[in-house]
């Protein structure tokens, strides 16, 4: 028997309706400079805030990633644990996803991909972008946490003087890809209080 070739690596990208597009777009970005293979799920609400927060359009963000999915196709590759890929990171992350990941009442194309992560103890990052958070989001988060998912807020680090917005927000997603240990040279790294004088 042949042995077969390695694997491209390759990352569930989710994008859901929670404010910051952004953050899926330029991780789409990343990835695909990085030459890691992207599947991309995004769900309705996301698709009205990409109009809201952008100038683009679904199938400009289709085409940045190698493979897209519809949010109601839950034949898809990615909603079986068959099919193998190193993680998923929803960017950004809704409530109401976080809340049918942490119920495991997958409805959705997006949450079902999050479950399968999760019960193959593969890799799941949620950048859950709520604030204030009431206690039952705060259980959901827990829930999640419990489940295996990091839960990953885009706090942005002023320690690397971000120059502008799209600095702060590839700073953020490059600590997110460290999480796969794929090296970005956004990320500005901390060597320490001497160093930053």
């Amino acid at each position: 028997m042949m042995p077969q070739p390695p694997r491209r690596r390759r990352i569930v990208v989710g994008i859901s309706g929670a404010s910051g597009a952004i953050y899926g777009i330029r991780l789409l970005h990343m990835l695909r400079r990085c030459q890691i293979e992207s599947h991309l799920v995004m769900s309705r609400s996301a698709q009205v805030t990409l109009a809201c927060e952008t100038d683009l359009k679904i199938t400009d963000l289709q085409a940045l990633a190698d493979v897209s999915y519809p949010n109601s196709d839950i034949g898809a590759a990615i909603a079986s644990g068959s099919f193998k890929v190193d993680g998923m990171i929803i960017a950004p992350c809704s409530v109401k996803t976080l809340s049918e990941i942490a119920s495991g009442c997958t409805s959705s194309l997006l949450s079902r991909a999050s479950d399968v992560m999760l019960k193959e103890r593969r890799r799941l990052v949620l950048m859950l972008r709520e604030t204030p958070l009431h206690i039952g989001h705060i259980r959901s988060m827990a829930a999640a946490a419990e489940a295996g998912a990091i839960l990953y807020p885009p706090v942005p680090a002023f320690y690397a003087k971000p120059a502008s917005l799209e600095q702060m927000v590839d700073h953020t997603l490059g600590r997110v890809l460290d999480l796969f240990d794929i090296e970005v040279p956004e990320v500005s790294r901390w060597h320490g209080t001497a160093a930053a004088r």
